[in-house]
């Protein structure tokens, strides 16, 4: 059985246009197929650095709730030794320390929202709030105007000194 002319020309059309279909859904699904990765990436890094700023913050409480004497050295405070050991944590976990904002403030009454002193006496079994900030530019992966301006932030609020943290001893 011959095949003819005619019949071959049709089968090569028929294939030319059906790569042709192939290219142009490729034109038009991919672009999508990689902003929804791209995405998952963006929102994968900043539920991460999320997941590390609410860990520091955790450990955060826990030391601003032990007993000092033994942690805090002569000449340093509660306050500035939990700043630091959240910049290290998060320092060390991959992210930028030093882009954090850092705030210990009361957390109810009528002093909400001024610094809080954790080695002050008077404050014991006061409400405090461990709060940490960090712009999400430092954070995101692509440049993107998109969330320009935001900020990824973690706190704790929790009853200062049932430790018995007392620098004096």
């Amino acid at each position: 059985m011959r095949i003819s002319s005619h019949n071959r020309n049709r089968r090569n059309v028929a294939t030319s246009n059906r790569s042709g279909v192939a290219v142009l859904e490729a034109a038009v699904i991919l672009p999508m197929m990689l902003i929804l990765v791209l995405g998952t990436i963006e929102m994968g890094s900043a539920l991460r650095a999320s997941t590390i700023m609410q860990s520091s913050v955790r450990e955060a409480g826990r030391l601003a709730n032990m007993n000092w004497s033994d942690v805090v050295e002569d000449g340093d405070t509660p306050n500035a030794k939990i700043e630091r050991d959240i910049r290290n944590y998060v320092t060390a976990s991959g992210l930028p320390g030093s882009a954090l904002t850092v705030s210990i403030v009361y957390a109810d009454g009528q002093s909400i929202g001024l610094p809080f002193d954790i080695s002050d006496e008077d404050n014991a079994l006061q409400m405090m709030k461990i709060e940490i900030s960090m712009p999400y530019s430092a954070i995101s992966l692509f440049p993107s105007n998109h969330m320009a301006g935001t900020d990824v932030r973690a706190f704790l609020i929790l009853r200062a000194g049932l430790g018995g943290g007392a620098l004096s001893s």
